[in-house]
């Protein structure tokens, strides 16, 4: 193939999966209406289990009740970031909830729900470890949003052993 004919293939290719990407966050987005969509909420539970496993309870409803407030902090830590990365965010999260944007960004064959801990947190650090800055980029956002949720909360500290910002 000549090289005109791969430019033109990448270009392609890539407006597709610009169209696609976009489609996907109409008619299914990860965000909306100021709080996570069921899609986008599967996204973060899933990612938050891969992230914070050695930090959540081991007791089975402790841990339940944990990442349902991680949850609830998620949605507030979103709330508060700007309206185009509210955008950009419910977009990827619309990507990686679809089985084609899953695969591709993740790597991810199995549903979110689906997956063992093990397959979450290998297609999470296929992420992080990848030469596609927007693989990098996606991680990142999750990384920082399910830290961020999750350790902001009071209740995690002692669970870690930290004891707290100290008093001046």
């Amino acid at each position: 193939m000549k090289r005109r004919s791969w430019l033109k293939l990448g270009l392609a290719a890539g407006a597709l999966l610009a169209a696609g990407g976009g489609a996907l966050a109409l008619l299914e987005p990860g965000w909306q209406s100021g709080r996570l969509t069921a899609s986008g909420r599967r996204v973060f539970l899933n990612a938050g289990r891969a992230f914070l496993d050695g930090s959540l309870p081991a007791e089975p409803s402790a841990r339940e009740a944990a990442l349902a407030s991680f949850l609830d902090r998620t949605d507030a830590l979103i709330a508060a970031l700007p309206a185009h990365a509210q955008r950009e965010l419910s977009q990827l999260l619309a990507l990686l909830a679809s089985a084609p944007g899953r695969r591709a960004l993740a790597g991810l064959v199995p549903d979110w729900q689906d997956a063992n801990l093990g397959e979450l947190q290998q297609a999470l650090q296929s992420m992080r470890t990848s030469p596609r800055e927007l693989k990098q980029q996606a991680y990142g956002a999750l990384h920082d949003i399910c830290g961020g949720a999750y350790f902001s909360d009071v209740g995690t500290w002692a669970r870690l052993g930290y004891p707290g910002p100290m008093e001046i």
